[in-house]
């Protein structure tokens, strides 16, 4: 998200960009799917229940980048990679708080 702000703020055509701007990767992925590749970053090692029964809200939750597309935008970190960096960043948050007791 931070490169993409960067990328919109160095632009000097601001007023043919609009006034809402969606960023993402362009990429689905259900609510499941989220889950099980959380499970797998964090090797989390219990079991995942989920209820069929309940409704799972939108069916889809993907934003339209094609704003930001056709401006010459695309996202370089994919989700499993910002994942690792977001997990190893909480970890090592976590250490530090641990040690400042």
């Amino acid at each position: 998200m931070a490169a993409a702000r960067v990328f919109l703020m160095g632009r000097d055509d601001a007023a043919t960009i609009g006034d809402f701007v969606n960023i993402g990767t362009d990429t689905d992925i259900s609510i499941q799917e989220l889950a099980g590749l959380i499970v797998e970053v964090i090797d989390y090692r219990g079991g995942m229940v989920f209820d069929p029964t309940k409704p799972d809200g939108a069916h889809r939750k993907l934003l339209d980048v094609s704003n930001l597309a056709g401006l010459g935008w695309k996202a370089k970190i994919g989700l499993t990679e910002d994942l690792k960096k977001t997990y190893a960043d909480f970890i090592i948050r976590e250490k530090e708080k641990t040690l400042k007791g």
